[in-house]
């Protein structure tokens, strides 16, 4: 199931305690840093002028070569950016991963624009788990909070129903799931409805999230919108982690479109970036000395002077 591979991945293990590591197991590629969603908790709106430029695909076959003689198992094609923003290159890339020898490709998508031609297409390319992000109980939550109209509310629901239909018509061996936020009081009243009435019927898998904030990067609209979110990034309801040492610097790549190696998964402008995959190779960024400065003070439980010091997790 997802939830297990998720977990996995949030677990810092005892061999990846360390400042120089082996390769993760996971690496996420942004394909396309665009999103037609403007999502009130999203590091995303803190960009000043959003960026058009997609991955270059050359970089990508480098990065996912780099990653296959490392030893990554698992690549997703998404990172904070929606991959259905650029299809035909999605399409490509999961088509290029499982070629050169990933095992388990995957994305997160806010549903809207994965339509039934291009779902069949990443399903025929060898894509292994296509995830939705349904985070609204109906269109007026959806409004306030996505910032987008209406229109792509009903857009993402039809989008998960037709993606099941297209995996069980084409008989592919594609994971499909869903994720959403736990809110508080009545709005969690209507998101679990939404959820056991349009979602359950049509996903393998459906598991909740706290309302996080975005390494303290979104926070002024969250208050805006009275959002009481949790510390950082702790994983999934039903197994969060503690804090420090934060797995997101140990246990999972996370790299930009313009190829920047992030230790953060919420770097939406480059502030926690350890390296630039143009330049250097991907073991080369992932043991950088700026990684493992980062890393010690994580396992010291102390992350004073360093990049990490004003999220909220500490």
């Amino acid at each position: 199931m997802i939830t297990d591979r998720i977990d996995n991945i949030t677990k810092v293990h005892p061999e990846y305690r360390d400042t120089v590591l082996p390769a993760p197991k996971s690496v996420k590629i942004e394909l396309s840093p665009r999103c037609n969603y403007r999502c009130g908790f999203c590091a995303l709106r803190t960009r000043e002028k959003q960026p058009t430029k997609d991955m270059d695909f050359e970089l990508y076959m480098k990065i996912v070569d780099e990653c296959v003689e490392a030893g990554v198992e698992e690549i997703g094609v998404f990172y904070l950016g929606e991959p259905f923003m650029a299809p035909e290159l999605l399409v490509d890339a999961i088509r290029y991963a499982k070629d050169a020898g990933i095992s388990y490709v995957f994305l997160t998508t806010n549903g809207s624009r994965a339509s039934s031609r291009w779902v069949k297409e990443t399903m025929e390319a060898g894509l292994d788990s296509m995830k939705f992000s349904m985070n609204a109980a109906d269109k007026e939550q959806f409004v306030e909070i996505m910032g987008v109209k209406a229109s792509l509310f009903d857009h993402a629901m039809h989008n998960l129903k037709e993606a099941r239909a297209v995996r069980d018509r084409g008989g592919y061996k594609c994971g499909i799931y869903a994720s959403s936020i736990q809110y508080d009081g009545e709005q969690q009243e209507r998101m679990v409805k939404l959820i056991e009435s349009e979602v359950l019927p049509y996903v393998d898998e459906h598991y909740w999230l706290p309302l996080y904030s975005m390494g303290a990067i979104a926070t002024e609209r969250e208050a805006e919108l009275g959002y009481r979110p949790t510390a950082g990034n702790q994983g999934r309801l039903g197994a969060l982690r503690a804090p420090l040492p934060c797995w997101s610097a140990f246990t999972e790549g996370h790299v930009r479109a313009d190829g920047g190696l992030s230790l953060c998964c919420f770097d939406s402008d480059g502030r926690f970036e350890m390296g630039d995959l143009k330049t250097h190779s991907f073991m080369d960024a992932w043991n950088s000395e700026k990684f493992q400065e980062v890393r010690a003070a994580h396992l010291n439980a102390d992350v004073t002077g360093t990049v990490c010091e004003e999220c909220v997790a500490y």
